[in-house]
């Protein structure tokens, strides 16, 4: 609570001493930094009152309008960046308040309670473990804060469509365990570290259990409860965000954010087509390569179901994925100057959330963790995880993709503001990781003309993304228009399909942003090659990309414009 009075101070007094615009912008990211910072104890989970969310409204709108009247004239690369995506980001927390986004914090293949799992650590010292203790204690609040928050939801007629919580049941009734030690919460005080003694370990223990069956476990009866009698007959029957109330105007908002670009639904639907199409006759030279006797349907219904495709046992599958990984990480220094630091595992998505989760993610951890960052990979229903696919998917989660990026982001000099150092946008993220599988070609790590295919899959993907999002939040497409599409223009798995589909159903343009970052990256990249000709560096391309941290794609094209010219000049 003092870094907010001390905040909103900062914000007051901004222009009341003839200070340059520099010092202004200063003290406007100090205030919202002390902001963002402030963590009331009495909350480990964060408190998700409405009254909390009134007062970031009231703080972003009266630090939004002392930023508009900074004059920016004379800012420097550093500041005119910090200035518009603190710009940004005010915007967008603005704008989520408008459309009350808190009042519906449910995916389909994740929810206020599902990320709870995100907790489950390793503890490595009592300290970790008294902490992780504390916010157990803390998930009865917690789920009754958002409990409340959904309810309002429901009645502004904001519930997520029925269809796409098939077996979503699995995020709840796992966790309802006859005893505490089953429990998966519990699983971190089975293997508490060795410099506890056994009276420590056992009080632990003994604290843990009586928590999990006496909080825990009730707190997840009242979310199946939530669920199965208020929630689920409530949901909404149109799938399609623009027939909800303001839904066209919230889903012009999630292209605007997700892409960081002024563009239409019809231009992102026109130019998935066009990818599509443009993928499609990459496909077939393939088939023509492997003398495959038939159609691009034909082809992956049988790579949907030829054994040789498939892993036999999960260890065999995260075996394969670590073996990518680490033919990936020898190539780093070929394409990249930077490195970083901290290192990643490849490890499995958590069995607790595995059904309803997409085959792969990265798992970041904190600057000052002791743990690495993680690749997940979907060892869960192993028919559906094609062997051919996972180099694009290392590629993407690990490196050169989101491992690396998002731990050189952490990494960037402390002269760059703490905002921006944990700033993710998904156009720069996203695209950054599909460019990283266009990469891959390069690295070499596509090796058989499945692999080539592949990444082809995983691209026409992104490209059926633009078409799919837009059709059914916008053109009125059913779910079953989707996965077709889907189904007849990609390689995955009806499984992951659907787990796809249903995603894109409740979280409305987040998937624009892959392709449409990708093809900005790749587009500049197009130019400096372009320009600069024999003295263009592919290293130092990358350099541009990644050594500010997150932007916007507008900022990310002022980069590379800036680097071209310069490099010219040195010439």
């Amino acid at each position: 609570m003092k870094k907010i009075l001390l905040g909103l101070v900062l914000v007051l007094s901004i222009g009341c001493n003839n200070e340059t615009p520099e010092q202004e912008l200063a003290k406007l990211i100090e205030a919202y930094q002390n902001f963002q910072n402030d963590k009331d104890p009495d909350f480990p989970l964060g408190d998700y009152s409405e009254t909390k969310f009134e007062r970031r409204a009231s703080f972003c709108d009266s630090l939004q309008s002392q930023l508009k009247k900074i004059k920016p004239n004379t800012f420097g690369e550093d500041d005119k960046i910090s200035y518009e995506l603190l710009e940004f980001v005010l915007h967008e927390a603005l704008t989520k308040y408008k459309f009350k986004t808190h009042w519906n914090p449910i995916l389909s293949d994740a929810g206020f309670h599902s990320s709870l799992t995100y907790q489950v650590r390793p503890l490595t010292s009592k300290k970790a473990a008294l902490n992780y203790l504390n916010k157990l204690k803390a998930i009865p609040l917690y789920i009754e804060q958002q409990s409340e928050l959904i309810r309002k939801g429901l009645k502004a007629g904001m519930g997520q469509p029925l269809v796409i919580f098939k077996g979503y049941e699995t995020t709840y009734d796992q966790h309802i365990t006859p005893t505490a030690e089953e429990n998966f919460y519990y699983s971190p005080f089975q293997s508490l570290p060795n410099p506890l003694s056994q009276e420590e370990k056992d009080s632990l223990q003994k604290a843990a259990k009586q928590v999990v069956l006496e909080q825990l476990i009730p707190s997840f009866k009242s979310v199946k409860a939530l669920f199965e009698k208020v929630y689920y007959p409530n949901t909404r029957k149109a799938i399609g965000i623009s027939e909800t109330p303001e839904g066209k105007a919230y889903y012009q908002s999630r292209i605007d954010y997700y892409t960081t670009l002024e563009m239409s639904p019809e231009e992102i639907h026109q130019k998935g087509l066009d990818e599509v199409s443009r993928i499609k006759k990459q496909m077939e030279a393939i088939l023509k390569e492997v003398e495959f006797n038939g159609s691009i349907q034909e082809f992956i219904a049988f790579l949907r179901t030829d054994p040789q495709f498939y892993a036999k046992t999960p260890e065999e599958l995260l075996k394969h994925a670590r073996n990518i990984a680490k033919k990936l990480d020898e190539q780093l220094p070929r394409f990249f100057k930077t490195l970083p630091r901290k290192p990643y595992g490849v490890a499995p998505v958590p069995a607790a959330i595995a059904p309803k989760y997409t085959s792969g993610r990265y798992v970041s951890t904190s600057p000052e963790s002791t743990e690495p960052g993680y690749y997940w990979v979907n060892t869960y229903n192993l028919p559906s995880r094609p062997l051919y696919a996972i180099p694009s998917l290392t590629a993407h989660e690990a490196v050169p993709g989101h491992h690396l990026q998002g731990a050189l982001n952490q990494e960037l000099p402390k002269t760059i503001p703490q905002f921006r150092r944990n700033l993710y946008l998904s156009a720069y993220g996203e695209g950054w990781g599909l460019y990283t599988e266009f990469l891959a070609n390069e690295m070499g790590i596509y090796t058989t003309p499945y692999e080539h295919f592949g990444k082809l899959t995983y691209e026409m993907w992104r490209a059926c993304r633009l078409v799919v999002d837009t059709g059914m939040h916008v053109f009125g497409w059913s779910r079953q228009r989707a996965v077709d599409f889907m189904a007849e223009n990609t390689a995955l798995s009806i499984h992951e399909i659907n787990t796809e589909i249903d995603r894109y159903i409740s979280w409305p343009g987040q998937a624009l942003a892959y392709k449409i970052g990708e093809l900005k990256i790749r587009e500049l990249r197009s130019l400096a090659e372009k320009e600069l000709g024999s003295r263009f560096d592919i290293r130092e391309f990358h350099e541009k990309i990644l050594e500010k941290g997150t932007l916007t794609l507008p900022l990310l094209e002022d980069q590379i414009l800036s680097y071209i010219k310069k490099t010219k000049s040195n010439y």
